[in-house]
């Protein structure tokens, strides 16, 4: 019994000795993909998916399926301290999530057709304060139904 622990003990001094320090103790978020579409499931100028729910750390990888697309942050709808974002047209764009709560998205030129979705990242500590932000005809809409969506 005392070998196979005292290998066991080896084994991994001479895993952690080959690896860099970084690598030993680094866990990678994971990341997850949204599409962004001229036509959709349930219509034209939209994200798939309207809610992605992941942890801090998690990644989100927001992909121009068809061209003429952005995807960046909804002033106003992220948490207290939170960095907003904004990918260029026709670019993905990867945006690492750290802080708990609901976080907009939508797509500039599209915006008015209501082409907008969250993330919720962990815990949705903002979600009244999501709920109370003034958006304009159909994007206010379309929110309304998916933070309507979120517990």
């Amino acid at each position: 019994m005392r070998i196979a622990i005292a290998l066991l003990g080896a084994t991994a001094a001479l895993a952690a000795a080959t690896l860099p320090a970084t690598a030993a103790f680094a866990t990678a978020g994971k990341n997850y993909t949204v599409k962004m579409l001229n036509n959709g499931p349930t219509g034209m100028m939209q994200f798939d998916t309207q809610v992605v729910r992941v942890k801090p750390g998690d990644t989100v990888t927001f992909v121009p399926a068809d061209p003429g697309h952005n995807a960046e942050s909804i002033p106003g709808l992220a948490p207290a301290g939170a960095e907003p974002f904004k990918g260029q047209m026709s670019k993905p764009l990867t945006v690492t999530f750290a802080k708990p709560g609901v976080y907009g998205f939508r797509c500039m030129p599209h915006f008015s057709m209501g082409m907008i979705g969250v993330v919720v990242v962990g815990n949705p500590v903002n979600l009244a304060e999501a709920k109370a932000l003034n958006l304009p005809g159909r994007p206010k809409q379309i929110m309304t139904g998916i933070l309507a969506s979120i517990k």
